[in-house]
């Protein structure tokens, strides 16, 4: 739960996760997604080795929790419009050939981080 307050205060936004009581936490699901799509388009920014590093746990399971509450987060990358057009901003060529890769090994951790959580 300790994570969950550093990452409100980097976004900026509530996560939607109530207190823990007896181990279990309600979730907010409108509150939630938001966080979420936030922390996933901060996580795609950071460029940080490090931060990279010491955010992945948090943010692969925040997709477990997310995908349990089927929640449909925003895989979109920078520059990308809900409806699939492009908006018109700057973005290095560096991230869009990663962009993909990204995208599935995130995927593929919280599958995988997903077979150890209790349902």
């Amino acid at each position: 739960m300790s994570q969950v307050s550093v990452y409100q205060a980097e976004l900026g936004l509530p996560s939607g996760i109530g207190p823990m009581q007896a181990d279990e936490c309600q979730i907010h699901p409108l509150v939630f997604k938001e966080f979420v799509d936030a922390l996933l388009a901060w996580h795609r920014r950071t460029s940080h080795a490090v931060m990279v590093a010491l955010s992945d746990g948090f943010v692969t399971t925040v997709l477990v929790l997310a995908e349990r509450a089927g929640i449909e987060v925003n895989w979109l990358p920078a520059g990308v419009a809900e409806d699939g057009g492009l908006k018109d901003v700057q973005v290095p060529a560096a991230q869009v050939s990663s962009e993909g890769t990204w995208t599935a090994a995130l995927k593929c951790k919280s599958r995988e981080l997903g077979r150890f959580m209790p349902a």
